[in-house]
This record gives structure tokens, C-alpha cells and sequence, in this order.
């Protein structure tokens, strides 16, 4: 796990109350679960004054799109640096390569994770840099896979959109239950469940290859 909790209380500097705030929500959802969350309680662990927040954050929503944007920012970077790994392979290659760094990002952030796959909990629409990068990040998807089908690694004539839905479906799942705690019962035995994740990836992608041997 890569978000190891802080020290309780932290105070902040001058300039940086926005990024102190956002360090100790996390940190109260680490220790104590979603609902411990408030503006006032995240004000207390920054060690500013009740009222100091709330210009920056009016409501818990408000704060949790906040680290949702931290958390988006963070996973960018993270597939950004995977596909830029990986140019010399072929687009359906590559296209794995991007659901293995959502895997990877998301095991090691569990947090984060949560945070950013609960719509629920923040304001999605508000948020232009929420919105352009899964807008981002789905180009960047149908991209790869076009040219999967140019170069005959997928079937002419398959719809891309599908693909990219299952695509999203099999690594958010797995996502999903690695955060939830599953994979002590329904991993392989004897296997990580980064290793399994994986596995079951490359199983889904060499499945819908029309190119293999």
C-alpha cells in the first residue's frame, strides 16, 4: 500500500491549507472509514481553526472531489508513464498495458481508489479536470484500439466501443475486489493478487485476438 498514514496532526504552511486538507481526509478515511470524513474534522487534523476551510471547501462533497482530482492526477501520470514504456509493442499489447497500470495504481492506492471509483461521493460534473481526463483516457483507449483493428489484431467489423466497455469492466472488477477484500477467496492460491489480476488481464486480451497463433 502506498499511502501510509500520517502523523495525527499536522500542521500546515502558510500557502498550502488546500493540500493539507486534502492530506488529512485521506488520512481519516485510512484510519477511520468514509464517514469520519468532515470539513471541520479534516480542519482539526491540519491544525487550523474550524472556520479556516470552508473557502476552500465548502462541503465534504466539495473535499472529496478534491482528493478525487489528486487521485485522477496521480493515475494519469501512472498509465501515462506505462503506455511511454511501451512503444514498441503492438496496440492491443499496449491497450493491456494501460488496464495493468490501472490495476497496479489502484492496488497500491487503495484510498485513492475508492475515492475516485464512487461517484456518489463527489461532484463528477463540476469538475472540469475529472471530466477531461476519463475523457482523455477513453480517446486515448479507442485510439489504441482502432489501430488494433487496422493492423488485424482485432476483427474488422468489431465495435470498439464494446470492447472498450469490457475492457473497463474486467479492471475496474478486478479493481474493485482487490479493494473489497475478495481475493483471499477467490484468488488463485499461492499467487498475489497483483499476479492474478494480471493473469486473468492477459487471458481476456489473448481471448479476443484475431492475429494470435
Amino acid at each position: 500500500m502506498t499511502e501510509p498514514p500520517g502523523p495525527t496532526r499536522r500542521p500546515y504552511h502558510h500557502g498550502h491549507l488546500r493540500d493539507a486538507l486534502i492530506a488529512a481526509a485521506l488520512q481519516l478515511i485510512e484510519e477511520d472509514g468514509l464517514d469520519a470524513v468532515t470539513v471541520r474534522e479534516a480542519a482539526k487534523r491540519a491544525g487550523v481553526s474550524p472556520g479556516a476551510p470552508f473557502r476552500h471547501f465548502p462541503t465534504k462533497r466539495a473535499l472529496l472531489t478534491a482528493v478525487a482530482e489528486q487521485a485522477q492526477e496521480r493515475l494519469g501520470q501512472e498509465m501515462a508513464a506505462a503506455l511511454a514504456a511501451t512503444g514498441g509493442l503492438d496496440p492491443l499489447a499496449r491497450f493491456a498495458e494501460t488496464g495493468a497500470a490501472y490495476l497496479r495504481w489502484a492496488t497500491r492506492n487503495p484510498t485513492h481508489f475508492r475515492i475516485i471509483s464512487s461517484r456518489r461521493l463527489i461532484d463528477f460534473d463540476s469538475s472540469p479536470a475529472l471530466r477531461e481526463a476519463n475523457a482523455g483516457l477513453r480517446d486515448r483507449i479507442t485510439g489504441l484500439l482502432q489501430d488494433a483493428v487496422r493492423q488485424g489484431q482485432l476483427a474488422a467489423g468489431t465495435d470498439i466501443g464494446h470492447v472498450r466497455l469490457a475492457g473497463r469492466a474486467l479492471v475496474y472488477g478486478l479493481a474493485r475486489m482487490a479493494a473489497d477484500g475478495h481475493f483471499p477467496e477467490w484468488g488463485v492460491p499461492g499467487e498475489s493478487a497483483e499476479r492474478s489480476m494480471r493473469a486473468a488481464l492477459d487471458l481476456v486480451i489473448g481471448r479476443i485476438r484475431t492475429d494470435g497463433p
